[in-house]
């Protein structure tokens, strides 16, 4: 099985990050550290191996991939020498970015728009011979975006796309271009992207499957390790508070009050779902530029014992961001590229273990998390 992997914001750090360290698995250069498909869990779900992976995407600008690869390699992102081992792959992989949707005015409408991504997607995969191509979203995080009558239902939400307003946010232009090339789609950001009723209803009628949102590759993994530890233990959590430092583009997007806060309404979402109530603080996200690739996260919990004795705990997760996403890009796209030759469509619930506000909702502590990831993998297509 040949599977396109096409990324939205393919010349992104996280981007860069997935093309460069995939060449360097499929070469054998480096071990697939940091992907859990590649664990024994994960050994017999028939997933498409490594070098069946081909890469496209969307851009608006940007550097090319090597050069991309390279500045990534100077900000110790990735090992010195792998760009120049990887470059037949990077120049491979950029060949096949096509511009990306701009925004503002004068671009068209929306529909003329999404209907260039739906020929570039499916150029693609005749192009290249493939089986099938997972659609996954790296691009930079939006504001939140407020639901309208419109996006109720696919034809409506269609013949208000053929007029001049904007009345998608870009995200989920790309969302329904992706789902008319008959593609799976994945948010890997907070973005509204599918998560929109029109599109859920237009995933199912083409059979097609879909996962999100918002990838938790830092403090909120941490959280989600740590707060079914109180639950479970019947400590009394009183305060959960934290400081993201952040570095980087990621860093500077978050920086505008309404995509920071589309960001921290996601990362806040788990800690209640787990503990059962909402507790006490706030989580700040300050952009620091010095930080470049690299992020810190440092938290403060208060917490109540027997007898109510009272109590702290503190953690502090220094990590670089395109080095922790990466691995869960190429995991997610061999698990829906997997779910999708299974005939699965609709939200992959089961995918909630990635993400910090997962589609469909579910469970969000993470052990729990994984074992129905485990177990729905390894069911998949075993009563076709």
């Amino acid at each position: 099985m040949r599977v396109g992997v096409w990324l939205v914001g393919a010349r992104g750090s996280v981007a860069t990050t997935v093309v460069t360290g995939a060449a360097a698995l499929r070469s054998g250069l480096l071990p697939p550290v940091g992907c859990v498909t590649e664990t024994p869990g994960f050994a017999g779900v028939g997933l498409p191996p490594l070098d069946a992976l081909v890469f496209g995407g969307h851009d608006i600008g940007g550097s090319p991939l090597v050069e991309r690869a390279e500045e990534l390699a100077r900000a110790g992102v990735v090992p010195a020498l792998l760009p120049a081992a990887v470059t037949g792959a990077l120049t491979e992989a950029e060949a096949e970015i096509r511009p990306g949707i701009g925004g503002g005015p004068g671009r068209g409408s929306q529909r003329g728009e999404a209907e260039r991504v739906i020929g570039d997607l499916v150029s693609f995969r005749e192009r290249r011979g493939l089986d099938r191509v997972v659609v996954i979203n790296v691009a930079s995080t939006e504001p939140p975006f407020e639901v309208r009558p419109e996006h109720a239902d696919p034809a409506a939400l269609e013949r208000a796309m053929d007029g001049p307003e904007e009345v998608l946010p870009l995200s989920s232009v790309y969302a329904y271009a992706a789902l008319r090339a008959g593609c799976p789609y994945v948010d890997f950001t907070p973005s509204t992207g599918v998560r929109l009723p029109a599109l859920d209803e237009l995933a199912r009628a083409e059979g097609l499957p879909y996962a999100g949102s918002d990838a938790k590759t830092g403090e909120t993994l941490v959280k989600t390790a740590l707060a079914p530890m109180f639950a479970a233990r019947a400590l009394a959590v009183r305060s959960w508070s934290g400081t993201n430092l952040l570095g980087g583009g990621d860093g500077e997007t978050l920086a505008d009050p309404a995509a920071g806060e589309s960001k921290k309404a996601s990362k806040d979402r788990a800690l209640a779902a787990i503990l059962g109530h909402r507790v006490e603080g706030e989580t700040h996200i300050d952009h620091v530029p010095d930080m470049g690739e690299w992020k810190t996260a440092w938290d403060h919990v208060t917490f109540e014992g027997f007898l109510g004795v009272r109590m702290t705990l503190q953690f502090t997760w220094q990590g670089c961001d395109s080095a922790l996403a990466a691995p869960l890009v190429l995991d997610l796209a061999r698990l829906t590229a997997r779910a999708h030759e299974a005939g699965e469509s609709g939200p992959l619930t089961a995918l909630g273990f990635f993400f910090k506000d997962p589609v469909g909702g579910g469970e969000h502590g993470l052990d729990a998390q994984y074992e129905r990831l485990r177990a729905w993998a390894n069911g998949l297509g075993v009563s076709a």
